[in-house]
């Protein structure tokens, strides 16, 4: 490290490389090894104190970089979301990991990206803790230079780039989304077009009272008053939209307002330590040191797509996820009334499915080419199950989904902490046993209508519905043993999962984009079925558009995977217990109620199997979204699986029966 200040001290010394060389000799072998960064921070220190021409070497150095580069692009573009929108932002990212964009030498940021060339570097930044870089700043010893007779340019580079974040904020919160959802920025002074005048005061008195004690119009305090008033409003706009929907140019704009307003305040808390010690310019190191390794850490992480997503779909998701949980307590049953009413609706949805599998079968029949052939099984899934929606059944494995959603719902109420263990076991308990008595209701009709229903085909038409060939491969494919069962069960699994997602979108997109509202507005309709029947009709696709739209997108990821297996020439199938159930009763009837007795017990080992795998891979997805979209403590959830099988141990009914009578 010597050499390399030795030689910034010469004339002619290339700063930016010289720089990148200092920063590679403090990088640790391994980006997460801060002890051996913090040492080679201390050896440094350690050089500048001792040797005051290196001191000075690289204070000066620091100095010319300071006030001859160009600051503005680091302060109001790095770690703040551009103006473009979400996919621009998205697809920038991807273009700049294959092709990296060209450095503009002139640029204080492209010193900065040089010489912290590592994407990991932001992990031993961080990691030596701002302490070490405060040492740092201290050894450098910048009260040794001469003080500024007037405002320093890195100092004016400061306020110019203060005024450009405060124009941006301005016309941020007048954005059209914004006005919707906050009427009050339109009917009364909006914070965020005051803020943008108050800081233009700012500026200029700030530069006129250098050096000088500061004067009433330069302090800061109605500026950061105005910056509380606007965070107030962006809470208030996310409350509104995570009530009332939201969308990813929403959330979007929200979070590139709080970035700008936090860039802000970090401007401003280095300029009120300047203006309070401006020659000495200790009391602002702390400040220095903040933005540093903030600044640091974003330019390490700025072409990352999953942070970048993380960050930007968190409200979309909360929201996505909060329709599903209200959906989710209609499938848990607390009263034995509410059981046996799930029961009934199970025995609707397993009604519905017999016919499904029977006409299945039929099409199977039809010898259709095979686009032809997956675009009517996802027909017969999908609208077979709108239908069990309007008919108000249930199937089975959509509980999960949904039901995963509102446990997690019931911790983020709690802060995130388990405060009351025993009510979440205990909503877990009746979760357990609403989706077992479902299962059952499923189950427990579609086999006999299925078998019904073939023996029905084969008295009226005298053949067999199923050839004994058919049959056998019915019973393989839902055997435990002699097919991929589980594996395909588990991909029925991720497809309840996405439709549970896509069903808390859909709701999510109608409460936004007010679809009940704007159906009242078609004036054919309204003249043909008259205003009554219009406002229920509005009403009803406003409640279950999102019901109705999973429903039919789960019936078509059911129904292409196979096609998609097909085309990629791997082995996709799926497995839904309701359906495998169904299978094997019409296999059971076909076969002369003497099927092969090993392959049937396989059979039925594999559907109950296949029910099992079905919830668990459903539940299990959409409990780790609900819980990372409502940033929930992981210890919460690892200390709620260690009470669940103590409650199932102490009190094992609560799975499975319905409460008893009360006495």
């Amino acid at each position: 490290m010597e050499e390399i200040l030795n030689r910034l001290a010469l004339p002619d010394s290339d700063l930016p490389s010289l720089l990148a060389e200092l920063v590679a000799r403090l990088r640790p072998d391994h980006a997460g090894d801060s002890e051996s960064a913090r040492r080679n921070l201390q050896a440094l220190c350690h050089i500048l104190s001792t040797r005051p021409e290196l001191r000075s070497a690289l204070r000066n150095g620091l100095t010319t970089l300071a006030q001859t580069y160009r600051h503005s692009e680091l302060y109001t573009e790095t770690g703040i979301l551009p103006n473009t929108g979400f996919v621009a932002e998205t697809l920038h990212r991807i273009g700049h990991t294959l092709l990296p964009e060209v450095l503009d030498p002139d640029l204080l940021r492209s010193v900065l990206r040089r010489a912290f060339d590592h994407p990991s570097d932001r992990r031993w930044v961080i990691g030596v803790g701002e302490q070490a870089w405060l040492e740092l700043l201290t050894a450098l010893r910048f009260d040794e230079g001469q003080p500024a007779a007037s405002v320093p340019p890195s100092v004016l580079q400061l306020l110019r780039s203060l005024r450009v974040l405060s124009h941006w904020i301005a016309a941020c919160g007048m954005e059209p989304e914004l006005l919707r959802l906050e009427r009050s920025l339109e009917a009364h002074e909006s914070p965020f077009a005051e803020q943008s005048r108050e800081m233009s005061d700012y500026i200029t008195a700030y530069a006129e009272n250098w050096g000088s004690l500061p004067a009433a119009d330069a302090d800061d305090r109605h500026l950061r008053l105005l910056f509380s008033q606007c965070q107030e409003v962006i809470e208030k706009v996310r409350r509104t939209a995570a009530r009332n929907g939201t969308s990813i140019r929403l959330t979007y704009h929200l979070q590139r307002l709080r970035q700008l307003l936090r860039r802000c305040e970090q401007l401003l808390d280095i300029l009120a330590a300047l203006s309070a010690d401006p020659h000495g310019s200790s009391a602002a190191y702390p400040a220095i040191v903040t933005l540093f390794v903030q600044l640091v850490r974003e330019e390490c992480l700025r072409n990352n797509l999953p942070r970048h997503w993380r960050q930007n779909t968190e409200l979309l998701a909360l929201r996505v996820t909060d329709n599903a949980s209200h959906h989710g307590e209609h499938y848990i049953t607390e009263t034995r009334s509410e059981y046996w009413q799930m029961c009934r609706s199970a025995m609707i949805g397993g009604f519905v499915i017999a016919f499904m599998a029977c006409f299945k079968i039929l099409l199977s029949k039809a010898q259709m080419p095979p686009l032809t052939g997956a675009i009517a099984y996802c027909l017969n899934y999908g609208l077979g199950f709108c239908l069990i929606h309007i008919v108000h059944g249930t199937v089975a494995t959509k509980q999960p989904a949904m039901t995963a959603n509102a446990i997690a719902a019931s911790i983020s109420e709690a802060g995130g902490k388990l405060r009351d263990v025993e009510a979440l076991t205990t909503l877990i308990a009746r979760t357990c046993r609403s989706q077992i008595v479902a299962i059952l209701g499923n189950v427990g009709v579609a086999i006999p209508l299925a078998a019904l229903l073939t023996l029905a085909i084969f008295n009226l038409s005298g053949e067999h519905f199923t050839s004994e060939e058919k049959s056998l491969h019915l019973l393989a494919e839902q055997s435990l043993v002699h097919s991929g069962a589980i594996f395909y069960a588990a991909i029925a699994g991720v497809c309840l999962f996405i439709s549970g997602l896509l069903s808390g979108y859909y709701d999510n997109y109608a409460a936004y984009n007010r679809i009940a509202e704007r159906i009242l507005q078609l004036r054919w309709p309204r003249r043909l079925f008259g205003d009554a029947r219009m406002q229920r009709v509005a009403a009803y696709i406003g409640d279950n558009l999102g019901a109705l739209a999973g429903n039919l997108l789960f019936g078509f990821l059911l129904g292409g995977t196979t096609l998609l297996g097909l085309l990629l020439g791997l082995p996709l199938d799926i497995r839904h217990v309701a359906f495998s159930s169904a299978f094997v009763g019409i296999a059971f009837v076909d076969l002369g109620y003497s099927p092969d007795t090993s392959l049937f017990l396989w059979a039925i080992v594999g559907v109950a199997a296949i029910g099992i795998i079905n919830l668990t891979v459903s539940f299990a997805l959409a409990l780790n979204v609900a819980l990372r979209a409502r940033q929930v403590d992981e210890s919460a959830w690892k200390s709620l699986a260690r009470a669940v099988p103590a409650h199932l141990v102490r009190q094992p009914r609560d799975f499975f029966l319905p409460p008893r009578r009360p006495d």
